[in-house]
């Protein structure tokens, strides 16, 4: 879709720029607020379709986990904006407003106490999506209650919610706020066991979460985490580069503002770590986290003198970036690992024992 979109848009300049040449009397200010106007138009249109796919994906959820999960979508507030345009407006400094999904186990015992895991998405601008079907299918099975916010910058609810990234900023209080919406809320949570997981950015939420909150999470994984953003400056392209300097994100280049860039990186916040119990995966093929991201963020941690992180790099496993997300065999014996450390800490009611409850679980068949 993007990309016939910017075939789109290159013959709609390249029209314009020819008629431009044959009229010696077409003045060049009007061609170039031509072409703004149309580039804001192809702007709304992306984000109108970014709004289909998200309703389109939010029935998917009921047809791929409905049979193990109860699905709700529910609507809360985090803090206000970073940015305000203008500040003594109507309505500003107001909470914004954000979804959640929740996920509740089908054979949930009302009465009963059920362990709750915070699970942040990742991308700079993306959601939760059905991405994650089988993990949701295979955390809901052993017994947990899952709460994954649409926190401020992701896609499929608008411009307007887009424009409010603040990624490495309030976006980790607008998951740290679910957790607590779901606590004040839902009786069948336990408050006493609460644990948060995510891959890449969401992995980056999860240990700025951990550090600026600790009394709040029991145990933590992080998958593939963002973890120095000066050196992902270097080594990404301009046009990722590009998404951070935005006016209404960051607002300056790392070059600009490397202050800024390194206080929303949790490799150069790591002296925050007071211990939670915390596991770390990479992957030396990662084609989107260089693990030389991650190689900081351990010898930052390492430095704290904690003992309570674990960690394992892996070496050209099949998938990149996604490799323990994939549906491959070693995928899923990684993601054992992974349960197993939170499920030391959360003990749920089914905790798995072998592959094969994990397999029928998240796949149905074993």
């Amino acid at each position: 879709m993007k990309q016939k979109l910017t075939k789109t848009f290159f013959l709609v300049i390249v029209s314009l720029t020819f008629v431009w040449s044959v009229n010696a009397q077409t003045n060049e200010k009007e061609l170039m607020d031509a072409i703004a106007s149309i580039k804001k138009s192809f702007e709304s249109y992306r984000h109108k379709t970014d709004a289909l796919q998200k309703k389109i994906d939010d029935i998917y959820w009921y047809n791929k986990v409905g049979d193990v999960a109860y699905v709700d979508k529910v609507y809360m507030t985090g803090p206000p904006l970073a940015k305000e345009k203008n500040p003594t407006a109507q309505g500003a400094g107001n909470p914004v407003k954000f979804w959640s999904y929740i996920f509740f186990p089908k054979n949930l015992n009302p009465s009963g106490k059920y362990p709750l895991l915070v699970f942040p998405h990742g991308g700079v601008h993306s959601n939760m999506n059905t991405y994650y079907t089988h993990i949701i299918r295979e955390l809901v099975s052993q017994g947990y209650i899952i709460v994954a916010a649409e926190y401020r910058g992701s896609t499929g609810y608008g411009q307007g919610h887009y424009k409010k990234i603040d990624y490495g900023g309030l976006e980790i209080q607008d998951v740290d706020a679910s957790r607590q919406y779901m606590i004040d809320n839902y009786d069948v949570v336990d408050e006493n066991r609460v644990g948060i997981l995510g891959w890449s950015h969401g992995g980056l939420i999860t240990l700025h979460n951990i550090f600026d909150s600790p009394k709040n999470y029991k145990v933590a994984f992080a998958g593939v985490p963002v973890s120095d953003l000066i050196a992902r400056m270097g080594y990404k392209t301009q046009g990722y580069r590009n998404l951070y300097s935005a006016d209404y994100h960051i607002g300056k280049t790392a070059y600009a503002n490397v202050e800024e860039y390194r206080r929303r990186s949790p490799a150069w916040q790591a002296h925050k770590y007071s211990g939670t119990p915390l596991l770390i995966h990479t992957n030396t093929i990662d084609a989107d986290v260089n693990v030389l991201e991650v190689e900081h963020l351990i010898k930052s941690l390492k430095a704290t003198g904690k003992k309570n992180f674990k960690y394992t790099i892996f070496k050209d496993i099949p998938g990149g970036h996604s490799f323990d997300r994939m549906d491959h065999k070693k995928a899923k014996e990684i993601r054992l690992k992974i349960y197993k450390h939170l499920n030391d800490y959360l003990k749920p009611n089914k905790p798995f024992k072998n592959l094969r409850d994990l397999q029928k679980a998240g796949y149905r068949y074993n």
